[in-house]
């Protein structure tokens, strides 16, 4: 296995990959774990390898094409076997604190872990799709200033159960079990909620394999996005490993600006984010990067900023489109979004050189659901401590 990553910043330190979260009832939560590992873990149990393996594959049959809760739904395996499952094993998703729904549709959770961290999830409905934004971890490593989440320390990474449990959580919500290949509500994922999913690997990559897998969750590596703020030492594996569709925050072209708004810039700098982003595995014009940016009133909005977006793009010869994001404010927001006429302009002249350069309308935005605005409702902090928490990040960054 490769050597784990140490996360940078004002963190517990611990390197990642952490062991999964111990329940208190010692009973081993079976979500995230891969059909091989289920049958380790029945056969460490006690039971017969042989017999593992096919309660493996029935188990997993009935957690990720069935939505199974419990044992007791799993009819095609004996009750007395049931009961033993019972006995040493769970089936847990997140626990539900809260669930808003916005006026335009979109759907916030806050969730709980066992060991009492609460994070957040959003599901986005549209006409053609239906977009889940996953959590990666229990707030962020990075301090990306006009980010809501950016102002909570982090706190741990979520486990693959975790991430997969957000997953089947949404499936819940919206009735969509069995799995159906067709048809589904919940179309699309993207790795953009809570925490920098490049600085939580293995679980992110372990949780997706089971999304992806054509027997688990069965959704198209075409259909999931995963967004990065620059983890370049990472993102190479993330093609190779995972190998869906890849987002890069930018929000800046001048390394003055983006060392302000996105911190890790004073690590991974912009010439060598986009030299991986060219590098990045499988990109081609059919599969684009993402670029996302945030419209900041009068810091990286104006014309010369727009031009020197695409001249950028053009140097490295980037497959992209540019998702252009109004900021969405959040209390004690150090920022404005640009005016509509700006913003406008702005994707006029990415457009202008053949370059996509949508617009993102916000959603969720009266339930503090849209993008940037994520964070854990239970966490509040005067403007003094999020200034020294940015100043430790920043520090810990240099």
């Amino acid at each position: 296995m490769t050597a784990a990553m140490p996360i940078p910043g004002h963190i517990d330190p611990v390197p990642v990959p952490r062991p999964q979260t111990a329940r208190d009832d010692a009973r081993l939560n079976l979500i995230g774990l891969s059909r091989d590992a289920i049958r380790e873990a029945l056969a460490e149990a006690g039971m017969d390898p042989k017999q593992a393996k096919l309660r493996a594959k029935q188990i997993w049959h009935q957690i990720y094409n069935r939505g199974a809760e419990d044992f007791d739904a799993m009819s095609d395996i004996a009750k007395p076997h049931r009961l033993w499952l019972a006995e040493r094993f769970v089936i847990a998703r997140p626990n539900v604190v809260v669930q808003q729904v916005s006026t335009d549709g979109t759907r916030k959770w806050l969730l709980k872990t066992d060991d009492g961290h609460d994070f957040e999830m959003v599901f986005i409905p549209d006409a053609d799709r239906g977009t889940l934004c996953v959590s990666s971890q229990v707030g962020c490593t990075l301090n990306c200033r006009f980010c809501h989440t950016g102002t909570m320390r982090l706190v741990r990474n979520l486990d693959a159960g975790e991430i997969v449990g957000q997953v089947m959580l949404a499936r819940d919500a919206l009735g969509e079990w069995p799995s159906q290949p067709e048809g589904r509500m919940l179309s699309n994922i993207v790795m953009m909620g809570m925490g920098e999913p490049l600085y939580n690997f293995d679980n992110v990559r372990d949780a997706l394999k089971i999304v992806m897998d054509g027997d688990g969750l069965g959704l198209s590596r075409r259909r999931i996005t995963l967004s990065t703020s620059g983890v370049v030492p990472m993102m190479e594996r993330a093609g190779e490993e995972i190998g869906v569709n890849l987002a890069v925050s930018l929000h800046a072209v001048t390394k003055e600006v983006r060392d302000e708004i996105v911190p890790l810039n004073r690590k991974y700098g912009i010439e060598e984010l986009l030299q991986a982003c060219a590098d990045y595995p499988g990109v081609n014009n059919a599969r684009r990067i993402t670029f996302e940016y945030v419209m900041l009133k009068d810091k990286n909005d104006g014309d010369e900023d727009a031009r020197e977006l695409v001249r950028l793009i053009r140097k490295y010869k980037l497959p992209a489109k540019v998702n252009l994001i109004p900021f969405n404010p959040w209390p004690g927001a150090p920022y404005e979004c640009s005016d509509e006429e700006r913003v406008q302009r702005f994707s006029d002249i990415i457009f202008e050189a053949g370059i996509s350069a949508p617009i993102r309308r916000p959603r969720g935005r009266d339930i503090m659901a849209a993008c940037g605005q994520l964070k854990s409702a239970a966490e509040k902090k005067s403007r003094a401590e999020l200034d020294k928490l940015a100043e430790e990040k920043l520090a810990a960054l240099a």
